[in-house]
């Protein structure tokens, strides 16, 4: 028998664009909550025209499809007197509200936290910005890249020589999205407590740079010395040899953890013994080009069949067709297929949380515009 999802019968507004808010709406709906997308007649929310590779299913762009199933869309002219009081009925029956409009905007609707609040006590109220509300940056644009770049994140990636190189996804927007929906459930626990609501805020850069947690504290407690990037292969700004990506005979290998001692005990060279443990970090690149040099004398495979035994922490290279080949993958069931009434179907991954060893997959695609319009206005009384 199928459990029940632990937020069935939590209704979420959601009145946010593009990936940030949406992303949390979308883990609220595959948890079980029922998320009512509040768009514009016609063309909808914004994230409908993003397309990446110009890809577009049913209309709406494919990421718009990835980050809606399970939804549904009610439309509605915020600038309407008649449209913006049916809104508002619906908000007095929420248990969320979700929004990422620009500071002030929602004030000049009449949709603030102050009014909502008045109009259902209980909701818990929460936005994304992009720089928080206040200072210099608070009405520049909360974009993924310009967040990845004003955070400092771009000079993690990629090799010494290299320009600043910042992440190839949207990588601020889906933590933040994580960061919001936390946020969300734990006021709602504090509400089924208290009785009381909450205003959840969240921003793209606060996010961003807790995201770089690990590396903002070294920074701060090195005596402000940047991250170098290693001469090349690096996986991690700070952290010493052997860890990063090295070339073998056929294709790639990354080493992880697993003991610099051993890992040149398995290698058998003169040229590795003798460095100590603060050298590892000192003369990482040195070090790096020498396994460089041995590493391209072996396939992939033989590395691992020699390595992995040995308790070192390694893997082959993969990209997605191999991965998705791979029997490890397939055995985790992360894809699922959603069909549209058209025919077409969105092939996509499944929400990676399970409960009581269920893997929860989506029951619906993401929804035409204003496509539950009727059948939600007659089902609150609208």
């Amino acid at each position: 028998m199928t459990n029940s999802k632990p937020l069935e019968g939590l209704l979420v507004l959601e009145f946010c664009q593009f990936l940030a808010g949406p992303s949390a709406g979308l883990r609220l709906a595959d948890l079980g909550a029922r998320v009512i997308k509040i768009e514009r007649p016609n063309h909808g929310e914004a994230g409908r025209q993003i397309a990446i590779k110009n890809l577009r299913v049913d209309g709406s762009s494919l990421v718009f499809h990835t980050l809606n199933r399970n939804k549904e869309s009610y439309a509605a002219n915020l600038k309407d007197a008649e449209d913006l009081q049916k809104v508002k009925e619906l908000i007095a029956k929420a248990d969320v509200m979700t929004h990422n409009f620009r500071p002030g905007v929602m004030e000049k609707i009449g949709l603030d936290y102050p009014t909502v609040k008045a109009i259902n006590p209980q909701i818990v109220y929460a936005t994304v910005t992009g720089y928080g509300t206040e200072g210099p940056w608070s009405a520049k644009p909360g974009q993924d890249l310009l967040v990845q770049c004003m955070s400092g994140l771009a000079h993690l990636t990629g090799d010494k020589n290299d320009g600043p190189t910042p992440f190839g996804l949207a990588v601020a927007d889906i933590i933040t999205g994580s960061h919001m929906a936390q946020g969300i459930l734990a006021a709602l626990l504090r509400s089924a407590k208290t009785k009381k609501g909450a205003f959840v805020e969240v921003s793209l850069l606060e996010s961003m740079l807790d995201f770089q947690f690990e590396v903002i504290t070294t920074y701060l407690n090195d005596g402000n010395k940047l991250p170098q990037r290693a001469e090349k292969g690096s996986g991690h700004a700070y952290l010493s040899a052997p860890y990063g990506v090295y070339a073998t005979k056929d294709s790639h290998i990354s080493l992880a953890m697993g003991g610099f001692e051993k890992l040149v005990e398995l290698l058998d060279t003169d040229r590795l013994r003798g460095y100590s443990e603060e050298e590892t970090f000192t003369k990482r690149d040195e070090i790096m080009n020498t396994l460089r040099e041995i590493l391209a004398t072996k396939t992939t495979q033989e590395w691992l069949d020699i390595f992995e035994p040995a308790g070192i922490w390694c893997s082959a290279v993969l990209d997605y067709e191999q991965l998705l080949q791979h029997e490890a993958y397939k055995v985790l069931e992360m894809d699922q297929k959603l069909p549209l009434d058209t025919g077409e179907f969105i092939h996509t991954t499944r929400c990676p949380i399970r409960l009581n060893d269920e893997k929860l997959f989506a029951s619906k695609p993401a929804p035409r515009v204003g496509q539950d319009t009727d059948a939600i206005a007659k089902e609150f009384n609208l």
